[in-house]
């Protein structure tokens, strides 16, 4: 299997030929130039992964070739080859970027270790703009779900934002995704190649949440055996996404602000004020004006983070959005299942329009996971969905029943109906299932709780159902 592709540029055959035999060997792909000219046409033209480069040859400049390539490609891995003699040359190209130096004549293990390492280091690089691309992707605004107006309007905010440096109030119930809606921010600005970075403010005690944000000192208090730096400094160029703000405490709040204001920030036992450059994006899921008028949170605070207000909707004053969200969850724990179910029936995509959903998207997502993982067959039903969402959906029902005066028998009239439903489908489980919209579990389950047998099924064909009470 090919490792990668490098040129060798030397001007002593001998050594291209002997460099191109090693590397081969190795299985990686090897191409070589013997003068400054062949080399650099040779790089123009091709994709090399590594050059290995003498320093010194009799047409090219010192550094000469090195500048070259990294004009041509800035993101070149370059190794330099050298004699003794040259050494501080090489110290010179590595400060110029090169990767590593090697000194002739080359050891072969030394070699391979060096080019082992570079092409370790060109992984990692790949594997990071793979993850870049990856995430930029999955929080593109294309890929956010929510048809609803509300939710429209939203990423509507969010696509005319992004490329701000102001600060961000995201307010919703919990679960509502607006942490989402945070990276959604970032990954759609000129801030994505840079960190953000998320704390959840009311799972912190205020002891420790100081040191998370500011960082420390080294003995800036017991057990600060080194400096640290804080949040606020390692998103610098990127994002802070400050989640649950409105549980922080008033001292907490206050550092914040004159932080988001002064931009800088100064560690647990430090002196020096450390500019940063970082955008904050706050959430919570508390009334803040409410919790102004009480004196839990600081107003000038408020008024710094509210620059943007963006206000997500409960699930439930955007049901028209499940059954998308639905199809996403399904399509994502298929994945990660591997499973292959294929949708959800009428009755359990009813079941989970009709509930209120108090944990909102994210209660969706669980319910969902859930139902992937316990279906059977091809299609989720509604047995497959938590307990609590399909006694709710049958207690919010449209069918109102009226009770006679003098009663009625329950288990009669369940038992007259699966009779009738497998006198209709001839027998055939799946089709009486279907026509009672349940699964084909359920109704075997219900078959031989009554102990209805195919004689019995026979016998019954012509007894008539018992009667059903009124409805309203």
């Amino acid at each position: 299997m090919k490792k990668g592709r490098i040129l060798v540029i030397d001007d002593e055959k001998s050594q291209r030929d002997i460099l191109k035999a090693i590397l081969k060997s190795e299985g990686y792909e090897a191409e070589s130039a013997g003068n400054k000219a062949d080399a650099l046409r040779l790089f123009e033209q091709g994709v090399f992964d590594l050059t290995l480069s003498d320093l010194k040859m009799p047409d090219n400049d010192g550094l000469f070739i090195l500048d070259r390539l990294f004009k041509i490609n800035p993101s070149a891995c370059v190794i330099i080859m050298t004699a003794h003699g040259s050494i501080d040359s090489a110290v010179e190209a590595i400060k110029k970027g090169a990767f590593d130096y090697l000194t002739k004549p080359l050891d072969r293990e030394e070699l391979l270790i060096s080019v082992a390492r570079a092409f370790e280091k060109l992984n990692l690089i790949h594997q990071n703009k793979m993850l870049q691309r990856q995430l930029s992707e999955r929080f593109s605004l294309l890929n956010m779900i929510g048809n609803h107006v509300k939710m429209q309007e939203i990423f509507k905010t969010v696509n005319k934002i992004a490329n701000s440096t102001a600060t961000v109030l995201i307010l919703g119930e919990s679960g509502t995704g607006k942490e989402l809606v945070a990276r959604a921010i970032h990954f759609n600005s000129l801030r994505k190649n840079r960190p953000f970075l998320a704390i959840n403010c009311a799972a912190i005690p205020d002891t420790l949440i100081e040191s998370e944000l500011f960082g420390y000192e080294k003995g800036a208090f017991t057990g600060a055996v080194g400096r640290e730096i804080g949040l606020f400094e390692a998103a610098d160029g990127g994002t802070l996404f400050l989640d649950e703000i409105g549980d922080l405490s008033l001292t907490m709040q206050a550092k914040i602000l004159r932080t988001i204001q002064q931009r800088e920030v100064r560690r647990i036992g430090g002196r020096e004020e450390i500019k940063i450059d970082v955008r904050v994006i706050a959430a919570t899921n508390k009334d803040l004006r409410l919790e102004i008028e009480q004196g839990n949170f600081r107003e000038d605070l408020f008024y710094r983070l509210n620059v943007i207000s963006i206000r997500l909707p409960s699930l439930a004053e955007r049901a028209t959005d499940i059954p998308a969200l639905t199809d996403h969850f399904i399509g994502k724990y298929n994945h990660l299942a591997e499973r292959k179910i294929k949708g959800i029936s009428r009755q359990a995509l009813r079941a989970l329009v009709d509930y209120p959903w108090p944990g909102n998207v994210r209660q969706l997502e669980s319910a969902i996971e859930r139902a992937v993982l316990l279906c059977e067959g091809e299609t989720i039903e509604a047995d497959d969905l938590p307990q609590e969402i399909r006694l709710k959906s049958f207690s919010t029902g449209r069918i109102d029943f009226d009770i006679p005066p003098e009663g009625f028998s329950l288990e009669d009239f369940e038992k007259g109906l699966l009779l009738k439903a497998m006198e209709k489908s001839n027998g055939v489980i799946a089709k009486a299932a279907k026509l009672l919209g349940v699964s084909y579990r359920t109704l075997q389950y219900r078959l031989e709780k009554f102990q209805i047998r195919k004689e019995e099924e026979a016998a019954a064909r012509s007894a008539p159902l018992p009667p059903a009470p009124k409805m309203k």
